[in-house]
């Protein structure tokens, strides 16, 4: 005899959730579903449940939704992301004293290969580099900027928080260092 009242008190309970359901239902859902899937519940009864709930073409009163763009347009990367980012992708390669990639770099040769990458094409040496472009500060550096050091005959890429990309000397992959380990000579922005 329990039972069936546990069962009798479950079946008014759903039956008034399924009232309140369908009143609500009424104000959000349209009249009838486009497609629905009859889920059974032991006990109770089949119930249809649409498989998409749609929002009206005038929204809900009351309620605000965003509203997306008709399209979207992703940012684009600039010039010094492009050429931060292969030089980056060669961390690890072998120093080649001449190198200027794909494989192996000295320090003039990865900036070079680097901004190629990028769509432009940089003079081949650390001094001619120096001379190139629009000069920077060392207060405003943006990360892909071309950092020089020791007067001018090593350079390499600015990787961001005090940080350069560079092909060093022999025997030293293409890695990221603290600039301040290295004197600075000047920096340039394509």
């Amino acid at each position: 005899m329990a039972t069936n009242t546990v069962k009798r008190q479950a079946q008014r309970a759903v039956a008034a959730g399924a009232v309140g359901a369908a009143t609500i239902g009424a104000f959000l859902l349209p009249a009838a579903p486009a497609s629905a899937t009859p889920v059974t519940v032991p006990g109770i009864g089949t119930f249809e449940v649409p498989n998409e709930i749609p929002l009206p073409p005038q929204g809900i009163p009351g309620i605000e939704f965003p509203t997306a763009p008709d399209t979207f347009v992703a940012p684009r990367a600039s010039l010094a992301d492009v050429a931060l980012d292969a030089a980056l992708s060669k961390v690890g390669s072998p120093y080649v004293y001449g190198a200027a990639g794909p494989d192996a770099f000295d320090c003039s040769g990865l900036v070079q290969w680097a901004y190629r990458q990028a769509g432009m094409e940089l003079p081949r040496t650390s001094g001619a580099q120096l001379g190139a472009g629009t000069p920077v500060s060392i207060d405003n550096l943006q990360p892909g900027d071309l950092v020089s050091f020791y007067g001018g005959g090593h350079s390499g890429l600015y990787a961001g928080n005090g940080n350069v990309v560079h092909a060093a000397t022999a025997g030293s992959p293409v890695h990221v260092a603290a600039m301040d380990t290295m004197p600075f000579a000047g920096a340039r922005r394509f």
